[in-house]
């Protein structure tokens, strides 16, 4: 009896020894959770610059709009817009530019040549003021209408001008300038010679107003003359009663006279 309390006993401190933590096998530790990264946010659109709203509220450049949309250069000037890499450079003559010239110079022209004349105002990349004076020494420079159709610019003093064959207009404001579009103004059509083999006629000058008449402002001969005589008549008159006056006068002195006499 006395061994098998022995063994039981036994037993019992093997079994708490086995368990305890010193001797108990440790489990392994349980994987830790992976974080990851955030994902980045998605990069924004780019922002594309609408020209023909841009023209149509600016300048006004009504005239250059109109045949932009008839020939569909305002698509090709559009897409090169949104081309964020390169980007675009637009001379834009104001209303008043193609009124200077004569109705006949664009009527004439074929729809190429119309063409050629709008995109002749592009240059296929982006340009800030800035950049002119550092453009102007590599003289000509290619437009959009291609290598042949070149414009000379000139950078002086901030101003600067931008010469074709047949006219040399200078820009007059920034429309729009934020990478990839530039628009500016110009206060002349520009003329190439590839299309225009001689110098466009001016539009002619409108009629001066009518001079006021010369009754309005000043005695006209004929009133001079009258006024004159009128001055002579009563110069006459004014004569003619004094010396009535001084013959009345006489006479009654010599009747008094007489009758002393008498």
């Amino acid at each position: 009896m006395m061994e098998f309390k022995t063994g039981i006993f036994t037993v019992a401190i093997l079994a708490i020894v086995l368990s305890s933590p010193a001797v108990a096998q440790k489990s392994p530790p349980a994987p830790s959770a992976t974080i990851l990264p955030p994902a980045p946010a998605p990069a924004p659109a780019p922002h594309h610059v609408d020209l023909a709203d841009l023209l149509s509220v600016a300048g006004p450049f009504h005239t250059f709009l109109d045949y932009l949309q008839k020939t569909n250069v305002i698509e090709t000037f559009q897409n090169q817009a949104n081309n964020t890499k390169q980007g675009i450079t637009i001379f834009v003559p104001k209303d008043s530019a193609f009124a200077a010239l004569k109705k006949t110079t664009f009527a004439n022209l074929t729809q190429d040549q119309l063409k050629s004349l709008l995109l002749y105002h592009a240059i296929p990349k982006y340009y800030s003021l800035a950049e002119f004076d550092k453009l102007s020494t590599l003289n000509p420079v290619s437009t959009f209408a291609g290598s042949q159709y070149t414009v000379n610019l000139t950078y002086n003093m901030g101003t600067i001008q931008v010469k074709s064959m047949w006219s040399n207009p200078k820009i007059s404001s920034s429309v729009y300038s934020t990478r990839p579009v530039a628009v500016y103004e110009v206060n002349k059509v520009l003329l190439p010679m590839q299309i225009f083999k001689s110098d466009p006629p001016l539009a002619p000058a409108p009629a001066p107003a009518p001079d006021a008449k010369a009754s309005d402002v000043a005695p006209s001969p004929t009133s001079g003359k009258s006024a004159s005589a009128k001055a002579k008549a009563a110069e006459k008159s004014s004569s003619y009663q004094v010396g009535a006056g001084v013959a009345h006068y006489l006479a009654l002195a010599i009747s008094g006279v007489l009758m002393l006499l008498w």
